[in-house]
């Protein structure tokens, strides 16, 4: 699953020196919900600001400065409070250029896709309370597994790019059926990624982990939203590619 939140984050956290942990001085799961709140009005922010003709430079500056931040968040958790926001707006800088590089192929796309992406988010929430999907170690195994196959995957095609081999799957013109079905399991992997950071942020609350949790937690379902949304973004081109 999401690298990012796995239960062993939970093993030798720092905690505050100052005696045992108050009850304001821990994680709670509405604590976390606000500090994901305002990360993603921080993104959607930078992603306004970066919905721009020639954009270049946000999408690099976005890309490459997000995935530093969010080595040094994983790295050094206790500086989440302020690597958090700044990773939301630097993802932001990404997705608005994307997005608009996008929309300019595709009328309509980027709306969809940020429709999609939020109703998955609430529709797997609503589905994670209910209890209808239970989060076993066999399940956690399994959407670990198929996650980390599929960065393999994305690894591989980065590095061939170098070298004039491209895979055709990730072409996000590519509208074959094989390359559609592809990109939907991403997403359906992607989708499923949010269940277990529910989970995550569930059993950090319970721990009683310290408060700077709340801001890595929402990190880690920023990075799953990212991940979505992109994913949807490439599936919906691929789909609009056959009209």
């Amino acid at each position: 699953g999401n690298p990012t939140l796995s239960s062993k984050v939970f093993e030798n956290l720092e905690r505050p020196k100052n005696g045992p942990l108050l009850r304001d001085d821990v994680m709670t799961i509405q604590g976390t919900v606000d500090k994901t709140g305002i990360s993603l009005a921080l993104l959607i922010f930078a992603g306004y600001f970066a919905y721009v003709p020639d954009g270049f430079s946000f999408m690099i500056i976005g890309g490459l400065g997000g995935f530093i931040v969010a080595i040094i968040t994983v790295i050094k958790k206790t500086w989440a409070p302020i690597t958090v926001p700044l990773y939301a707006m630097l993802e932001g800088l990404l997705l608005g250029s994307v997005s608009y590089m996008y929309g300019q192929i595709f009328e309509g796309i980027v709306l969809n896709a940020i429709i999609l992406t939020v109703s998955i988010l609430i529709s797997l929430l609503f589905v994670y309370k209910s209890g209808l999907i239970q989060v076993t170690e066999n399940f956690k195994l399994g959407i670990a597994a198929a996650t980390g196959g599929i960065f393999l995957v994305y690894l591989f095609g980065f590095i061939g790019s170098f070298f004039g081999m491209s895979l055709s799957f990730l072409d996000p013109t590519n509208g074959s059926l094989i390359s559609i079905g592809g990109s939907l399991f991403v997403v359906i992997i992607a989708s499923l990624n949010l269940v277990l950071d529910f989970d995550f942020i569930e059993e950090g609350a319970e721990k009683g982990a310290p408060k700077y949790m709340e801001w890595y937690g929402a990190f880690g379902l920023l990075v799953t939203l990212v991940w979505l949304y992109l994913e949807i973004l490439r599936l919906l081109a691929k789909l609009n590619s056959r009209k």
